[in-house]
Order: structure tokens, then sequence, then C-alpha cells
């Protein structure tokens, strides 16, 4: 089998998984809670990634580790999983899927916006319209359509959701430099964040064993969404001849989502929704130069 055929099928596999996680995160959060919810997926994904590094021999890594990468493996595991996970499975609990998938769409944008204010990258015409569009995507969604009354449907679930991406944007803008093992990396990063997470519950009197269909909800997210499709994407960015190729393919995941939301979550898909991620996409396709 051709390699480019091979990236194909690495990132065909990640985008299935990626498009059934927002119906996950909705489900579970029936029977779990947002905190505990980011705890246990959190320790399966540890688990997956252990076992990922240990069958692929990049364990011995840490041998070479200094204490300085210790230390941004903690700052980036509070980022994320446990700071991220809790601002977005909040949001999950608050709003639809379909909206809180969408508006965390957005973060691609977010990037490129702190890219120019904090690492002072060149702002152009087209970068200024491509966040106009994506930005007014935003609206329409926070709306639902009825734009004229700046009425947010629910304004705090809004604002989780968006939050999520600005701390996924320091997340990623804090390890732009970190050329340690991207597999090996991601799983101290949430062998901190079970830390993070676990004393968090902890503190709060919220630790408890969740229900077994919370759990079940748990061990999927982890998997998938934390863990097997992380490793999947980065051997489809491995094996393609240029990343575009497979990177193109991402922009097939929100609508794949959606279809799933309606059809297991049973959420009718709101027309602003489908107005405003065409325009979040519409946003991101312009400032890549697509």
């Amino acid at each position: 089998m051709q390699r480019q055929t091979q990236a194909y099928l690495y990132a065909g596999a990640t985008v299935l998984c990626w498009s059934t996680v927002a119906t996950a995160f909705k489900l579970s959060l029936r029977h779990v809670s947002a905190d505990a919810l980011v705890f246990y997926s959190s320790l399966v994904s540890a688990g997956v990634l252990l076992g990922i590094t240990v069958a692929t021999g990049r364990l011995g890594q840490l041998r070479e580790w200094r204490m300085g990468d210790l230390r941004t493996s903690l700052v980036l595991g509070f980022l994320n999983p446990f700071l991220y996970y809790v601002v977005l499975f909040r949001a999950y609990d608050l709003l639809p899927a379909q909206e809180a998938l969408t508006l965390n769409f957005t973060w691609p944008m977010v990037l490129a916006l702190f890219s120019i204010l904090l690492l002072g990258q060149p702002i152009s015409l087209r970068a200024v319209l491509a966040m106009g569009i994506s930005f007014s995507g935003v609206a329409v969604i926070a709306t639902r359509g009825d734009l004229l009354a700046l009425d947010l449907a629910n304004p705090h679930g809004v604002a989780l959701a968006l939050g999520s991406t600005l701390i996924w944007t320091f997340y990623w803008i804090y390890g732009v430099k970190d050329r340690r093992d991207p597999v090996m990396r991601l799983l101290v990063n949430f062998v901190f964040g079970c830390v993070f997470s676990g004393g968090f519950l902890w503190l709060s009197g919220a630790l408890a064993v969740p229900a077994p269909t919370g759990l079940a909800g748990a061990a999927y997210i982890g998997t998938f969404e934390m863990g097997i499709a992380f490793v999947a994407w980065l051997r489809a960015l491995k094996l393609s001849r240029t990343t575009a190729q497979v990177g193109q393919l991402i922009y097939v995941t929100p609508f794949l989502s959606l279809l799933v939301i309606a059809f297991v979550v049973g959420e009718p898909i709101y027309p602003s929704t489908l107005a405003g991620l065409g325009l979040i996409i519409g946003g991101i396709v312009l400032q890549r130069g697509g």
C-alpha cells in the first residue's frame, strides 16, 4: 500500500473518531459531572498512551528528560487536559452539543489572532477579513440567527465554549517550541492532568466513582478523543507527502459530527448552526489561503 494511501486511511480514521466525540461528551454528561468526566477520561487516556509508548519503545526517552522538560509538561498538563476539558465539558453541559462543537471549532482563528498579538506575526487584509467572517459565524450561532436582537441564547455556555479555544491557543503557543516526541510528551501531560483533575475533585469533595454508564463514556472519550485519534493523526501527517493533503479532511469533521448528534443525541440541527459553521470554516479557509 502506498504511503499516501496509508496517510489518508489514518486521517480518515481520525476524522471518524473526532466526529463521534461531541456526541460522547453530551451523552456522558447525562451520567457524570463535567469535572469527574475530565478526571476519568484523562486517566483512561494516560493508560492508552502509556500502552502505545511501551509498545513503540518510546518510554526509555524519559531518561533523557531534564527537570525543565518536566516543568514544561506540568504547565502543559494544567492547560490540557485539565483546564481545557473542564471548561469545554462545562460548555457541553450548558449548550446543545451542536453549538458547543461549532463554537469550539473557532480555535484556528483564535490561534491566528493571538499569534499576531503575542508572537508578533504580521497581519494582512486577508487575515482581518477571514477573522471577521469566522467571528460573524460565532455571532450567528450564539444568537441562534437573531442577530438584530443580540440576545445570546446561553451567555455562560457561549463564554465557556469560546474560553476553551483561548486555553487551547495558550497551550499550543506555550508548547510550539517543544521538540520532544509528541506521543511521549502527551503521555506526561496527561499524567499531570490526572493529578490536577483528581486533586480538584478531591478538594471540591466530589471525588467518587460514577455510574457504569458514565465510566463507559469516559473510557470512550479517553481512548478515542484523547488517545488513539491523536496518535493516528500524527501518523497521517508523517506519511503524507504534504500536510495540506490530509489537513483538508479536518473540515469534514464538524459536518459529520452534526449528523451523529442529530441521529444519536436527537438534537434537531438549527439552521443557524449550519450557517454559522459555514462562516467559521469559510474564514479559516480564507485565512489559510485555501
